[in-house]
């Protein structure tokens, strides 16, 4: 329970940015498709942070420090294109345009949303 609830809190994090960025799309025949191209980029997107995330994170663990967390956005960012990387290698439709403007504020909203989100429901 506690994982389809995960994925859904990320699929309500990237439908929120997909919403507010212009330049993250989301494309579907229905609204139908649209929530299982999200629920699929939300496992994705989980998939990607719980994997690739940590490495990235504890690699540059002293450039974290030294801008005083700031890196950590742009880490997240990257992580965003990778997902939209992914999705777009298995024909989701769900794309981020561009690295520097899109994905870091879309990186942004995610947090925000996730956290939103979590204080509403908060772990055991």
């Amino acid at each position: 329970m506690k994982f389809v609830l995960w994925v859904v809190v990320n699929a309500l994090a990237l439908g929120a940015a997909v919403w507010l960025l212009p330049g993250i799309t989301l494309s579907g025949d229905s609204d139908r498709d649209k929530v299982l191209t999200l629920l699929g980029v939300a496992l994705i997107f989980g998939v990607v942070n719980a994997v690739v995330g940590p490495v990235v994170k504890l690699l540059s663990f002293p450039f974290i420090v030294l801008t005083l967390g700031l890196l950590v956005f742009v880490i997240n960012a990257a992580m965003l294109m990778l997902t939209s990387k992914i999705a777009g290698d298995l024909d989701l439709a769900f794309h981020v345009d561009e690295f520097w403007w899109t994905a870091i504020w879309g990186a942004i909203v995610i947090s925000v949303a996730t956290t939103i989100l979590e204080v509403v429901e908060p772990d055991d």
